[in-house]
């Protein structure tokens, strides 16, 4: 009896022996995972199923996870739509606002003939999109003008008969002298094509090469002078067709601002 009883002791003690080695080890497990998991060298990965794996993932806070081989995503920038350049010319209409300028026996004034053309030139290049300016000969916005392009409209007197022809003149002294010879350039090639006058270099004068309003502009804002034709012998073309006249300025126009 005593004996049983011994060997009962025995495996109790034994029992607790090994339950006490059994807490001591979870214990131990329990501290090792807690100061693992702060410092993520045992990460916790959450169980989710089907669907609701890629929902975990995106309403999950943290660093995006980015699969190995797979493509790198990119930014999306928002394109930039440039804002279109609009031209910006000035159109003086030789005399207006200052004196008759030229006149003729019967009476044509220069100054009427300055200003129907330049109406004209002003709205075929408005009906394209530009901003034009019709400016007066002393107009006061001429001070530090600034644009693409300025054209002073004149003609010829009727001093010179069997005269015919137009001329066109920049500044003798340029700031951008490049840029204004392909002013005249194309203003001379397009206006002859449209008009059929020939062009007269033979009989440009320093009122034209010395033209007040280059010295009042912006220095590297374009500008030239054309006297238009004779008021005696292209009379026809200036006075009865105008329109004609507009169109020829109006594209040398625009060949320099926009390009052939």
């Amino acid at each position: 009896m005593r004996r049983k009883t011994a060997e009962r002791r025995e495996r109790l003690l034994e029992d607790s022996r090994t339950v006490g080695t059994m807490l001591r080890a979870l214990v131990l497990l329990a501290f090792l995972v807690a100061l693992a998991v702060p410092t993520g060298l045992l990460p916790i990965i959450p169980a989710v199923s089907g669907g609701d794996e890629v929902a975990a993932q995106s309403e999950t806070p943290g660093p995006a996870l980015i699969p190995l081989g797979g493509p790198t995503p990119t930014a999306t920038v928002a394109p930039i739509t440039p804002v279109p350049h609009v031209p910006i010319v000035g159109i003086i209409a030789g005399h207006s606002g200052s004196d008759s300028g030229a006149v003729c026996p019967d009476g044509l004034q220069e100054v009427q003939v300055n200003a129907e053309i330049a109406r004209r030139v002003v709205e075929i290049l408005k009906r394209r999109g530009w901003q034009v300016d019709l400016l007066e000969e002393f107009d006061e916005r001429l001070e530090g003008y600034q644009a693409d392009a300025l054209l002073s409209i004149h003609a010829d007197s009727c001093a010179y008969p069997g005269k015919t022809g137009f001329k066109l003149a920049r500044a003798e002294s340029s700031y951008i002298p490049g840029s204004e010879d392909r002013l005249v350039d194309c203003i001379i090639r397009h206006y002859q094509e449209r008009t059929g006058l020939p062009f007269d270099a033979n009989t440009i004068t320093y009122d034209m090469t010395r033209y007040h309003a280059y010295y009042e502009i912006a220095p590297h804002t374009p500008a030239a002078i054309i006297e238009a034709g004779f008021m005696l012998d292209d009379r026809e073309l200036l006075v009865e067709r105008p329109e004609i006249v507009a169109e020829g300025i109006a594209e040398g126009l625009i060949c320099f601002v926009e390009g052939e």
